[in-house]
């Protein structure tokens, strides 16, 4: 028969299908979307989507899985030293309501088939002191390093949420770019659909199926046709947004091949194999009042790349005065 759990304050703003990954990591996802596509799965008893967040004291309802399906989630791992020094080292910001830090490049978010070390299960060594347990709100991809913050309460997720939702933040991404777009600033819109495969999750252009998307960019400098530095805000957040219009308007982010091929490689530039996108700068409403700016320095492998072309890195917000309408 089925099963009625109330999200506890624990689970604040996950995903659905990150809650089912938690608490049932044996229901594989295609059974999981196959649940929710026939109505299964509901919650408050309306059907909902893998990405809906759920919030504490809303119910969800599980229908009867098989004993492997249903098998119960093994404890949290304990964070070793070292992760935890790391984790701690990475903070940029740090107030009662929320901590911003700048996730390093090849660390993902969340965990997954082939992530088994993810920031998710690191969070304990971010408590400092408080008994709830530091939650995520937004995410990066694995390979791209930047500012991403957590709520370090169950009301701070529900308003960051909230605000991620609404868009009353304000996102700025440096990439280095194989290549010079014409025009030297511009926007980018083009639908995007997600596709699986077998070199995992990526998206296509397809304007009949896909969601809006919108990309500001702008050259900040350039190596003559060679390579570009840009400064990217990206209005919407679908899934590798930046990497695939990027790569549409024929400027593929330096270690992207995923997107942009063999074009995606730069011969003789340092570290030319690993991604070159970096979540620079994040404004954000905070949950006390006012507005939340915090700036991340470039990793070690993108610093060495503006060296080698003789970029600046410390530029002011290069969209400044620029009137960038939705």
């Amino acid at each position: 028969m089925n099963k009625t759990i109330t999200i506890s304050g624990d689970d604040s703003a996950l995903r659905l299908d990150r809650w089912f990954k938690r608490h049932y990591p044996a229901l594989a996802h295609g059974r999981l979307e196959k649940l929710l596509r026939t109505g299964q799965i509901r919650v408050d008893g309306k059907r909902a989507k893998a990405g809906d967040r759920v919030m504490p004291g809303q119910a969800i309802r599980v229908p009867p899985l098989d004993a492997a399906a249903a098998g119960a989630a093994s404890p949290p791992r304990p964070v070793l030293p070292a992760d935890a020094a790391m984790l701690q080292a990475a903070i940029l910001h740090r107030d009662d309501a929320v901590i911003a830090l700048n996730k390093p490049p090849g660390l993902a978010v969340q965990g997954g088939t082939r992530s088994e070390r993810h920031l998710d299960g690191l969070l304990d060594a971010l408590r400092f002191g408080y008994a709830e347990r530091p939650r995520l709100v937004h995410r990066l991809d694995k390979d791209t390093s930047g500012v991403l913050v957590v709520a370090r309460t169950a009301a701070a997720a529900a308003f960051l949420t909230r605000a991620f939702r609404d868009k009353t933040t304000r996102k700025t991404y440096w990439a280095l770019a194989v290549g010079r777009p014409q025009p030297a600033q511009g926007r980018i819109s083009l639908a995007l659909a997600k596709k699986d495969g077998r070199d995992g999750e990526r998206v296509r252009a397809d304007p009949d199926q896909g969601k809006h998307a919108v990309t500001y960019y702008c050259v900040v400098d350039s190596a003559g046709e060679r390579a570009s530095w840009l400064a990217l805000l990206p209005v919407t957040g679908r899934t590798h947004q930046l990497r695939a219009h990027c790569a549409a308007i024929g400027v593929p982010i330096l270690g992207d091949p995923k997107y942009g091929g063999a074009g995606a490689h730069l011969a003789g530039a340092p570290n030319a194999r690993q991604l070159h996108l970096h979540a620079r700068e994040l404004s954000i409403p905070h949950p006390d009042g006012g507005i939340l700016r915090v700036t991340a320095p470039l990793p070690p492998h993108m610093r060495q790349s503006w060296e080698f072309f003789g970029f600046p890195a410390d530029v002011k917000d290069a969209f400044a005065g620029l009137d960038l309408p939705e």
